[in-house]
Parts: structure tokens; C-alpha cells; sequence
């Protein structure tokens, strides 16, 4: 934990949602929102809604490089959350940087597939995330279709399947996996935490929402923010998963979109 006087710097790394409901937009609410000052280093542009994805600028893995070294040579951060890196280059890049500055408390959440379906890292890259990313992660937090992706397997069907599966993404060299059970079509949102220390089920009610816009990108935003204030991973994980249920639940008193619309990231503040 980092002294009680100092309010934590917390990094996103990511690409962008003019929506706000995702990425960058979306972690830096969910920061502000959990006590955390955010810092962000963009690796994309993305033009897209609550409907879809319509375009992807992507930014030079050079330059990607060259924002964290400026903002590390002077902002010292106590946390990072890493979501869309879209390129085989711009992984390699983050984990380079990530190695030149010692960064610790790493929350990967492999963005692969935006909600609409629109894939958001090439397959191709998809290695480089397995064998240079993950094993810098204090934790990874990948649904159950990018767990697959990741393993090379079908995903999962029942919730009896996830202990195999985030055993295996253990292996692949992260501290923790916190594997993701929101597809499952159960009355319950089931998550599972794994580490060298243990495993923990968090589960929680199913949301009738459609508004589910940037879950993944908040949960580990939320988990990125906590970690510094939180004296473990555990109680960050807990903590951070009865945020985002919190978010979905008040979500349907937002109206952004048409489509799959944002979560209510200051849903304890707004009246």
C-alpha cells in the first residue's frame, strides 16, 4: 500500500471510446471514481459508438514507448491497467517499457473482441500477449471467449470448467488470474480468482441491462485503482468487482446510445 498522505497515480494504457463507456474514457472514471489519480498513455484511436466499432488508427509502437518514458520520467505510478494494444508490436513495446521501468501492481485485461463483436487485437499478436505481457501481470482478467483465444481452445460452457482453464492461464507466468464468467448464461456473474496462494469465487446477481458497455475495461480499471489502498490483491479483487455491480445496477439511469450503452461509473455520487 502506498502511505495514507498520497493519493495513488494510477496508469491506463489503452485505446480510446468516444462513447466514454470503454478504454481510456472508461478507466479514467473508474480511477477518479475509486480515490485514484489517472494518467493514460493511448495506443489507439477508435472510432466507435455504442453500436460498434466503424475505425482503428493505431498509434506507432515508437511513440506508444515514448509516452510512458515521458510520463515515468517525471510521475511516479503506483499502478498500471493495460486494455487495447491491438498489434504484436505495440504488446512488445508495452513490455519492454514495462521492463525498463520496474512496474509493479499490472493489471492486464486482454482486450481482444470490443462488445459488438469487432475484433480488437490481431490474432497474430495474440502470442506476443501470451509470452511477453503476461508474465509481467500482478493479475490478468480475461473473459471466458479471450481465455480461449489465449489457450487455443473452445471457451467455456459451465462454470465447472473455469478452475482447468484459469489453472492454465496461471501457468502461462501471470501472479494471478482473475478469469471471467459474465458469459455464461446462469442467473450469476461468476468469477474466479486463482493464484499461487489460492482461489476465490466471486459471484453476483446477473443485471438486466443492455447497457454493459466497458465491463471488462472497468472491472480492471477498478482493480488497477484499488490496488495501492487495498493491502492485497484479494480485497482489490472483492472491492472492485461490488463497484462494477454497482455500475451496472444504476446504468439504465443513463441514456447514451442506442446500443449496448455505458455503465454509471459515479453511480455512488450522482443523485
Amino acid at each position: 500500500m502506498i502511505p495514507p498522505a498520497h493519493i495513488p497515480n494510477v496508469l491506463t494504457i489503452a485505446g480510446t471510446d468516444p462513447s466514454g463507456g470503454a478504454g481510456i474514457q472508461a478507466d479514467l472514471k473508474a480511477f477518479s471514481a475509486l480515490g485514484a489519480y489517472g494518467c493514460a498513455v493511448i495506443t489507439a484511436l477508435v472510432a466507435q459508438n455504442t453500436r460498434g466499432v466503424q475505425a482503428v488508427e493505431l498509434v506507432s509502437p515508437a511513440f506508444v514507448a515514448k509516452q510512458i518514458d515521458c510520463l515515468l520520467a517525471d510521475v511516479r505510478i503506483d499502478a498500471v491497467k493495460i486494455g487495447m494494444l491491438a498489434t504484436g508490436e505495440i504488446v512488445r513495446a508495452v513490455a519492454d517499457a514495462l521492463r525498463r521501468h520496474g512496474l509493479s501492481r499490472v493489471v492486464v485485461d486482454p482486450v481482444m473482441v470490443a462488445k459488438s463483436g469487432d475484433r480488437l487485437l490481431d490474432r497474430d499478436a495474440v502470442a506476443a500477449l501470451r509470452e511477453e505481457l503476461l508474465p509481467l501481470a500482478t493479475v490478468a482478467t480475461p473473459n471466458l471467449p479471450e481465455a480461449a483465444d489465449l489457450l487455443g481452445r473452445a471457451p467455456a460452457e459451465r462454470r465447472e470448467e473455469m478452475p482447468d482453464i484459469a489453472a492454465a492461464l496461471l501457468a502461462l507466468g501471470s501472479q494471478a488470474v482473475l478469469l471471467k464468467g459474465g458469459h455464461l448464461e446462469e442467473a450469476e456473474s461468476p468469477d474466479l480468482l486463482l493464484s499461487a496462494a489460492g482461489s476465490m469465487t466471486l459471484a453476483a446477481p446477473r443485471i438486466a441491462t443492455r447497457n454493459t458497455h466497458g465491463t471488462g475495461c472497468t472491472l480492471s480499471a477498478a482493480i488497477a485503482a484499488l490496488l495501492p489502498q487495498r493491502p492485497d490483491l484479494e480485497t482489490a479483487v472483492r472491492e472492485a468487482k461490488a463497484y462494477l455491480t454497482g455500475a451496472l445496477e444504476a446504468a439504465d439511469r443513463l441514456s447514451v446510445g442506442g446500443g449496448h450503452g455505458p455503465l454509471h461509473h459515479f453511480h455512488r455520487w450522482w443523485g
